[in-house]
């Protein structure tokens, strides 16, 4: 059995002894019941891990000792972004997570016109927090050591009218586009991967005009409409399929 990982928001160093936040040492405590001795993982989010021991284990806290930092990555060789109009509820949190497990770079969260939600001021500033803190935490079950960045939360008329960076290919699913994954050339090495994902209603037609005009390229994944929850995730699999590293080797599709 793999040891438990853990995610440290400071800087760590091989030899140096380092305590949980109070959420962690809680579940490494009281759900996991780690004991003085045990073996866990840390990593800061630079890249890379440290084996570790727990040094001690109180009720509600524990103090690890780090060892020799390990050079171990599993980070996607595509760069992909995920803008996602915001989503109801919990669904939200589930697609930030799925998007990180699944090899994701950034997620921006972006307002539409019929996003359900509507987030503004310190309301907005807290969700994007726990957002991150989702990342972490998904990045600690399936082994990244580096956590993407989870943007401010802006509206997607904002977003669209940022002046591009460098080589990007900018992907909008549509289900009337004679365009699919496999007719696309594969993005070059360098290249980055835009995902643009609507709300539950859909991106508005004006959203959709914009989306085109900032460069985005319409695409349709298979002949269903899939609801904004499974759409980026069934595209970002897809995409990771056909050029990222789920076909990597045999056994991994």
């Amino acid at each position: 059995m793999n040891a438990p990982r853990f995610y440290s928001p400071e800087t760590l160093s091989a030899g140096a002894c380092v305590a949980l936040s109070e959420n962690a040492a809680r579940h490494a405590v009281r759900v996991l019941r780690l004991r003085e001795g045990d073996a866990l993982t840390l990593f800061d989010g630079r890249g890379g891990e440290y084996p570790a021991r727990i040094a001690r284990a109180g009720r509600d806290d524990v103090v690890a000792e780090l060892l020799a930092w390990r050079d171990c990555e599993c980070e996607s060789p595509l760069a992909i972004t995920l803008a996602q109009a915001l989503q109801a509820g919990e669904k939200m949190d589930l697609t930030v997570q799925k998007a990180v497990e699944l090899g994701v770079q950034r997620v921006v969260p972006v307002a539409s016109q019929r996003s359900v939600v509507r987030l503004e001021g310190e309301r907005a500033r807290r969700r994007v927090e726990h957002w991150r803190a989702v990342a972490a935490s998904a990045c600690e079950q399936c082994g990244r050591n580096r956590i993407p960045e989870i943007s401010a939360l802006e509206s997607l008329r904002q977003w669209l009218a940022r002046p591009v960076d460098g080589d990007v290919l900018r992907l909008l699913l549509d289900p009337r586009s004679s365009n699919t994954l496999q007719t696309l050339t594969r993005p070059g090495g360098g290249q980055r991967v835009e995902l643009l994902i609507g709300p539950e209603g859909g991106l508005a037609p004006e959203e959709e005009a914009m989306a085109v005009a900032a460069g985005f390229v319409g695409v349709r994944l298979g002949p269903r409409v899939l609801r904004t929850e499974t759409a980026g995730l069934a595209a970002l699999a897809a995409i990771q399929c056909l050029w990222g590293d789920f076909g990597g080797g045999a056994g991994d599709v």
